[in-house]
């Protein structure tokens, strides 16, 4: 058996900004349009009026002020509200691809190694742009790495999953080193149409590089260990689970994307979670007072708040659980890296942390780990 290191991350940010106001905006002009082309259904009852949206209602909601998306155009457009990423030709990189290479490259950079040293990539995320070939293939070719590659999807909580995955498979011996590649085009998979939810998702891919803890001397965190859990729940749920889709397409067949019953989510999954972890730290002799930092999921910040107080048994003091979802917006699986990323470079040597990721299935993954 093997130890396990994280020894470099990389995040791929896009260009394109979206702000609560830029958003409120786009989706009160949709509204506006709705209600008048219904005007005679919404006045005998028959169809219910579209509620405008506001910035105080999202940053109260979430405490999310913007999000970076692949397509901004697209989803501000009032008659279209949702990105425009036209299909690409076989012979070209799917977009999952071309921004989880970004993200991988500046891993292995990080690192100090070579893409050609790198035996498994898998890409983890949301949502797939297409069935197959896997698009952990199509990275690995890419970036020209060697060994193999495939695709895995825990929704939310893929990130971690996968880094259980690439660690289990490191430990075993199987391979030296691994790129988890989380390339999440949520953008793609959000109604925008609905008040309820149309500010939570951003775009980003992020990933992590493991290997063999054996005579490393370049900055590393120990992974002293993983666990993951699932318990079913409709509560989450996108029923089309691919990219690309049109309105003409499906017709308002609101149940093809994303959709949650909040309520139920939030009674349901934060002692879930708060539980999970609590395990986690005594199985592995892990007091709560021992954790310098939580990189938590990054859905809601009442939500992580709310867990980081249950994990620490008082409240967060800053920085010990850093927030980025008011500049990202919920990015799925990548939010936990993003946070792990920016900020764990002044961790000192000894100082141990705690990266946890949940969501649909219910699924919810914890990995441990101590700067070197």
């Amino acid at each position: 058996m093997y130890n396990v290191a994280i020894t470099g991350t990389g995040v791929f940010t896009p260009s394109e900004v979206i702000t609560n106001d830029d958003l409120v905006a786009s989706f009160n002009a949709y509204a506006d349009l709705y209600n008048a082309e219904n005007a005679a259904e919404i006045e005998s009852g028959a169809v219910e009026a579209k509620t405008q949206s506001s910035a105080e209602f999202i940053f109260a909601a979430s405490g999310i002020e913007k999000r970076y998306v692949l397509n901004r155009s697209g989803v501000l457009d009032p008659a279209r509200m949702y990105p425009a990423l036209p299909a690409r030709a076989d012979d070209t990189p799917s977009y999952m691809a071309e921004i989880g290479v970004d993200a991988a490259e500046k891993a292995i950079a990080a690192a100090g190694l070579q893409a050609s040293d790198i035996d498994l990539v898998i890409c983890a995320a949301s949502n797939m742009e297409r069935a197959y070939p896997a698009i952990g293939v199509e990275i690995q070719q890419l970036l020209g790495a060697s060994g193999f590659a495939f695709d895995m999807n825990v929704a939310c909580s893929s990130a971690t999953f996968g880094i259980q995955t690439a660690s289990d498979t490191i430990r075993a011996g199987s391979i030296r080193r691994a790129l988890v590649v989380n390339p999440e085009i949520c953008s793609a998979h959000l109604e925008w149409r609905d008040r309820d939810c149309h500010f939570i998702f951003g775009d980003v891919a992020t990933a992590t590089l493991l290997e063999r803890d054996e005579d490393l001397t370049r900055p590393h965190f120990k992974v002293k260990s993983t666990r993951c859990a699932t318990q079913f729940s409709n509560n989450i749920r996108n029923n089309n689970g691919f990219l690309r889709r049109t309105h003409d397409a499906m017709g308002d067949q609101r149940d093809m994307q994303f959709m949650q019953n909040g309520r139920k989510v939030f009674k349901e999954v934060l002692p879930l979670v708060s539980q999970h972890i609590a395990d986690h730290l005594v199985a592995e002799g892990v007091q709560a007072t021992d954790l310098k930092r939580l990189w938590l999921h990054q859905a809601n910040k009442s939500m992580n708040d709310y867990i980081g107080k249950r994990v620490l048994g008082r409240t967060p003091e800053a920085g010990e659980q850093p927030n980025i979802l008011q500049d990202y917006a919920n990015t799925s699986s990548a939010g936990s890296i993003i946070a792990f990323s920016q900020n764990s470079d002044d961790m000192q040597a000894g100082e141990t942390g705690l990266i946890c990721s949940f969501g649909a299935g219910y699924s919810v993954g914890s990995v441990i780990v101590t700067r070197a």
